[in-house]
Parts: C-alpha cells; sequence; structure tokens
C-alpha cells in the first residue's frame, strides 16, 4: 500500500509501479467512478462503446436465420467436444 496526497488543485500522483504495471502513461485518461466510500480509476477505452444494435449488421450471414434453441444446441455440442475431445 502506497500513500499520496491531493495537491491545492486537486491532483493525485499515482505511485509509479501502478502506472507501470497498468501499463499508463503520460497522457492517459482515466473515467473516475465514484464507490460511495472512495473512487475507482479506470483507463478510458480507446473506442466508444457500442449497443448489439449498433452493430448487429456488421456480420452478414447468409443463410437460414438461427432460433434460440439452434443456438444452444450448437454451443451444448461445443462444449461437449471440448470436456469430451470429441467423443
Amino acid at each position: 500500500m502506497e500513500i499520496t496526497k491531493v495537491s491545492n488543485s486537486g491532483q493525485v500522483i499515482i505511485p509509479e509501479q501502478l502506472r507501470k504495471s497498468h501499463g499508463w502513461e503520460a497522457g492517459q485518461e482515466l473515467i473516475v467512478i465514484d464507490t460511495g466510500d472512495g473512487i475507482l480509476l479506470k483507463p478510458k477505452k480507446p473506442f466508444a462503446e457500442t449497443t448489439l444494435n449498433e452493430v448487429a449488421g456488421c456480420l452478414k450471414y447468409q443463410g437460414t436465420p438461427k432460433s434460440l434453441d439452434d443456438m444452444d444446441d450448437a454451443i451444448r455440442q461445443d462444449v461437449e467436444e471440448s470436456w469430451h475431445g470429441g467423443s
């Protein structure tokens, strides 16, 4: 555990070892989240978050639409093959 101080202008120095372990360089943008009993700093993602509706059409499927049961069956089959070596 390391201790740091808040400056008069509200700045906080993040200890070098923590910056290095997270790969944060000078200029790294951080998201500040109030957790109620403190704050959480997270690196800002390089791309904006999207919703399924925004990206649903980017992968074109050229076959008959699959039902949720079809998809569940395919997932179940793959899991079984992974666990049992395809037998």
